[in-house]
């Protein structure tokens, strides 16, 4: 019973923290509500959900209009896409390697061990009760979009997101490409979720290569290379 009323307040708290931190971004940035390009997203995320048995409905995904190149989990299964990852992407499996690693962050509850490690899980039970929630959340919106995971949470969300797009008959090969591309690009900005170190993209890269080594592949395009290119350029225009 003791176990339970823990678990139930740890489930309320993530709740209110993540739609508390969701409130703040819809305050502050644009969405984009062009459904055309939402159900897009959608295809391009369904594969990965259904292959490996995710409850989609379950991911809030939201697209938000902005330069940088991101897309990051919130408490209570929210996840930030940034337009400007979608930009940057070469290929759709790229974009679908991303966003398997970031629902693999929420699968495996990594958004809650991170806060509790960095923040402190008293600290959010005081967020989450609405004592200095505003301020608090400014805090843990930046923790969880601007600095990257531990290096072993990292990691298992990456094979994870490899064995998401394997399942799904999705090449992973282009997320390790978009990795190497983060390493070898020195002018991006530092200090942003996906951008966060450069060395550590590039071994990112290879223990991704390593991992699919001698192993079947299959490339199952969720949509066509045409529509692909269009959904960049649509974006783009946001």
């Amino acid at each position: 019973m003791k176990l339970f009323k823990v678990n139930e307040r740890t489930h309320t708290m993530e709740t209110k923290l993540g739609d508390m931190i969701w409130s703040q971004i819809q305050d502050s940035e644009q969405m984009v509500t062009n459904d055309t390009l939402i159900k897009t997203l959608d295809k391009l995320v369904n594969p990965l959900c259904k292959a490996n048995d995710i409850e989609r409905d379950s991911l809030k995904i939201h697209l938000v209009i902005k330069d940088e190149i991101n897309a990051f989990a919130l408490p209570n299964n929210h996840l930030v896409v940034y337009t400007g990852l979608i930009e940057d992407c070469k290929k759709q499996e790229a974009l679908q390697g991303v966003l398997g690693h970031e629902i693999a962050h929420i699968e495996r509850n990594h958004v809650m061990k991170k806060l509790s490690k960095e923040i402190g899980y008293s600290v959010l039970l005081t967020a989450a009760g609405g004592n200095k929630g505003g301020q608090l959340a400014k805090q843990i919106l930046k923790t969880l979009s601007s600095s990257a995971y531990d290096r072993k949470l990292e990691k298992e969300a990456d094979i994870t997101s490899v064995e998401y797009m394997i399942k799904a008959h999705i090449d992973p090969r282009p997320m390790a490409d978009f990795m190497y591309q983060i390493a070898q690009d020195r002018k991006m900005p530092e200090g942003m979720g996906w951008i966060a170190d450069h060395p550590e993209s590039e071994e990112r890269a290879k223990y991704i290569l390593e991992y699919i080594k001698g192993k079947k592949l299959n490339n199952k395009s969720s949509i066509s290379e045409k529509d692909w290119k269009t959904f960049q350029e649509q974006v783009a225009k946001e």
